[in-house]
């Protein structure tokens, strides 16, 4: 039998873990890939996918596949523990309780037993499953497998345990097997980070599947298109319940009701090898049978699913376009691409200059906390002030450049005096800076920790972590041996989130926007400082042998605003982190406290 008729014949939807219970039934676009899958020729099978593509249910009748038909020891690799001990408890005990050709080789079903654990099951026909998480090196060890699924292996580290990667350290399992089978799928991340993308451009295969139009007959791989393409997913504006697929060659209008019962017609071509297949066994290559592949790739996308509808896909795209954070989930997770930091996140700086607001000289209503952020240079110190509201919605108070020797007492003194000043808030009251992080990584870090020793509890001084991936603010818990609290920022984490929400578009600035940048319209809010704010760009680089992503500012261009911003950020954070601010809750006073050399001090000057 090959694996799909096994499954059609023998597997069922059990209610747990699907969404509708009943006996599985091959769709069309999942025979060649659940077919490879229980080819013995095929040692690889890569799928690049979306959501909504019955992975799970695939994976899973293909490890019954495995253990019932071909008798084979197999492990199923999560990406961690108890990811896979929940994939154990909700889609392989009840698929072995509802399969009856599974449940007739597991006696000990329902019962305590030595061979029945949320590790590993072991069955009557002396075969053996096991489902580990794949971050322990210790849990590719010791076990000799015919086959091994990697269940979503985009979201696996890189580098298990400095041991390699999962599927060097995986694979080596199977290598005395006879038939070895590699199984590894998932949604794709970030591109050129992403291990699935990695897979599928070592293989020597990677397929599309190709409709015929219902019109034309013309056949074509289905592709999102976007709003400037001609072919494509289009809807009517303001009605994405109105819609449909033009066809590439002839711009045909194609309802997806007319599409869905010509799946079976479809067929899987890879421009690279040119081979073509219908079903995963025959492969054919200029209209003749050819050699199985050893590797093969699929890539497929919600919009060939029968399970959802492109309706879904257009309100998916339309809740998600103005907010990138939502957009890289939708090419993730409808798309099934990887999403493209290098474009995706990268901000021309006439953009966010055009969109300045006329909201001074008083802080906005909805603002409730003030910060600063200093940044020291050979010349002068540069300040940016900034106010905070629910949500972390903020707005730009004040930029500040002081000329002057940062070794001497005068330009710390002008520093003090600026940010010590009042502003006036919209409700009448008056604030004043609460916390304040300042860069102490430069020339000056003496002047920096002595500046900071005279309100220790205030003034933060902040280094950059030289670790990707650290928390946006690290607060430590007690004073180093200069008497300050030096701070660890994460600033490619904090760059990420600024970068994020700078590209966050509002229609109705009068209403609250989660995570929103008000920029002011004012003199100094000019052309230079929109350009510092957007100079840095997102670099693939290498460290240590891996592939990093890092927010690089160009050679000779000045970017302290984009530098202030994150510092803000790090002081927004620690005072919600570990001084007690709420945002959501906080209210602007005008009455201003003596602050203590209590830890837990909070700078009620700026909010109650």
């Amino acid at each position: 039998m090959t694996c799909t008729e096994w499954a059609d014949e023998n597997f069922y939807l059990s209610a747990e873990s699907a969404y509708i219970e009943g006996r599985w039934e091959t769709a069309p676009f999942q025979v060649a890939i659940l077919n490879s899958m229980g080819n013995d020729e095929i040692r690889v099978v890569n799928l690049v996918k979306s959501a909504r593509v019955g992975y799970s249910q695939m994976l899973k009748a293909a490890t019954g596949y495995q253990i019932e038909h071909k008798k084979r020891n197999g492990m199923i690799l999560q990406p961690t523990d108890g990811a896979a001990q929940g994939f154990m408890k909700a889609h392989i005990e009840t698929a072995i309780r509802d399969v009856p050709v599974l449940k007739a080789l597991a006696p000990w079903h329902g019962k305590k037993h030595r061979d029945n654990t949320l590790d590993a099951k072991k069955f009557s026909n002396q075969r053996q499953l096991w489902c580990l998480g794949g971050t322990a090196g210790k849990n590719y060890r010791e076990k000799s497998l015919d086959f091994i699924i990697y269940d979503e292996l985009a979201a696996f580290p890189e580098d298990v345990e400095k041991e390699g990667s999962p599927t060097f350290l995986g694979d080596k399992r199977l290598e005395g097997s006879a038939f070895p089978k590699s199984i590894r799928g998932s949604t794709p991340k970030i591109k050129g980070h992403c291990q699935i993308e990695r897979a599928a451009q070592e293989s020597e295969t990677n397929f599309l599947l190709h409709l015929p139009c219902p019109h034309c007959k013309k056949k074509q791989s289905l592709k999102w298109g976007g709003k400037d393409a001609s072919f494509g997913i289009k809807w009517v504006k303001g009605n994405p319940d109105d819609v449909w697929y033009v066809c590439e060659h002839h711009g045909c209008v194609i309802r997806q009701h007319e599409l869905n019962p010509l799946h079976s017609k479809g067929e899987w071509r890879c421009d690279r090898s040119g081979l073509v297949t219908t079903n995963g066994y025959e492969f054919r290559k200029d209209g003749q049978i050819t050699e199985t592949p050893e590797s093969v790739t699929w890539n497929v996308w919600t919009a060939y699913s029968t399970f959802t509808t492109w309706s879904r896909i257009a309100k998916d795209f339309i809740n998600a376009k103005n907010d990138p954070g939502k957009l890289k989930t939708f090419v993730n997770t409808t798309l099934g691409e990887t999403w493209d930091e290098e474009t995706g996140e990268k901000l021309e700086w006439e953009s966010i200059y055009a969109r300045r607001e006329n909201y001074l000289p008083t802080v906005p209503d909805r603002a409730s906390y003030l910060v600063a952020s200093v940044d020291t240079q050979d010349d002068r110190l540069e300040a940016k002030i900034k106010a905070y509201g629910p949500g972390e919605e903020s707005w730009l108070i004040d930029y500040v450049r002081l000329i002057g020797d940062p070794s001497g007492e005068m330009l710390w003194e002008k520093l003090t005096e600026r940010l010590d000043q009042s502003f006036n808030h919209e409700s009448g009251l008056k604030m004043s800076v609460g916390l304040i992080c300042i860069d102490s990584g430069g020339h000056y870090t003496d002047e920096v920790y002595s500046w900071c020793r005279h309100d220790p509890m205030r003034r933060i001084p902040i280094k950059g972590a030289s670790i990707y991936g650290k928390p946006v603010a690290n607060f430590p818990r007690k004073r180093t041996r200069k008497g300050v609290y030096l701070t660890e920022v994460g600033t490619d984490n904090a760059k990420d989130i600024i970068y994020s929400r700078l590209a966050i578009q509002a229609k109705d600035l009068t209403k609250a926007v989660r995570g929103y940048l008000h920029l002011p319209l004012i003199e100094w809010a000019d052309e230079a400082y929109f350009k510092g704010l957007t100079v840095e760009r997102k670099t693939m680089t290498f460290t240590k042998g891996k592939k990093v992503y890092r927010w690089v500012c160009p050679a000779g261009v000045r970017n302290e605003p984009i530098d202030l911003e994150v510092y803000c950020l790090a002081a927004i954070r620690i005072a919600q982190q570990n001084f007690g601010l709420n945002l959501d809750i906080a209210r602007p006073v005008g009455e201003k406290k003596k602050t203590t050399k209590k830890r837990k001090t909070v700078h009620k000057s700026s909010w109650l």
